[in-house]
């Protein structure tokens, strides 16, 4: 493989890894608690044996984008919207998971559980259950979970020491086990509402128009490149005979 092609090549594997980001982040839109994803690139630098430098593309880093989404009024009890920093957690058959997405029901069993069916846990990371006699449910800014019988429990909040480091799965959870979580002092939640989706979708649609158009351009400049070797190899061949 010459050398054009190869650096072609790296910037086609870097365009096609930010499609899969954005086609990702579109398809979240609705998503409640989404958070963007963003990737970086760089050059990497070679030098060629005549001391000519080279600039590959480098595939570096996807990172968050960890501000809050707007929030909507649903008039739903057990919907809960987080302002600023933190993050609910729920119990998944794989361990411990963290949610910014708040939109909690009642299981058949009196459990509270996210939109997933997993369990949503308690500041002593066990079960939400609610009594069949709670029905007046509401849920302080604290996190404080009461009925008219009296308190329930409280939402379990917690942060995250490097929030890059929590791995997405899906759209909605994030699996803290390459950082540490915390408690977080002074929740702020907000009953009856919904932390939306962080995505811009005019925005992500726009840039994936951009993607598109530069990765089609470098598939262009590759074909274009074999063609120009394959004719040259052809004149070399009829030269020959």
């Amino acid at each position: 493989m010459d050398m054009n092609t190869a650096i072609a090549l790296s910037r086609l594997t870097a365009q096609q890894r930010a499609m899969d980001v954005t086609a990702t982040n579109i398809a979240n839109a609705g998503t409640p608690g989404y958070q963007g994803e963003r990737t970086v690139f760089a050059d990497w630098l070679a030098r060629e044996k005549g001391g000519a430098t080279i600039a590959f593309t480098q595939d570096r880093a996807t990172y968050r984008d960890t501000q809050p989404g707007p929030l909507s009024h649903t008039g739903n009890p057990l919907d809960v919207a987080l302002s600023g920093q933190g993050y609910f957690t729920v119990r998944t058959a794989a361990g411990t998971r963290l949610t910014r997405a708040g939109h909690f029901e009642l299981s058949s069993t009196g459990g509270l559980i996210d939109g997933l069916g997993n369990p949503v846990l308690d500041t002593a990371g066990k079960p939400i259950r609610f009594a069949p006699a709670d029905t007046h449910i509401t849920i302080a800014g604290d996190g404080t979970i009461s009925s008219q019988n009296g308190r329930i429990a409280r939402l379990a909040v917690v942060t995250a020491a490097d929030p890059q480091k929590l791995q997405a799965q899906g759209g909605r959870l994030f699996d803290p086990t390459n950082t540490t979580t915390a408690p977080l002092a002074n929740p702020r939640l907000t009953q009856g509402a919904l932390e939306g989706s962080n995505i811009e979708p005019t925005t992500e649609l726009t840039r994936m128009m951009t993607d598109l158009r530069e990765f089609q351009f470098t598939s262009q400049f590759i074909q274009a490149e074999a063609d120009r070797q394959q004719a040259a190899i052809d004149k070399i061949i009829q030269a020959r005979n």
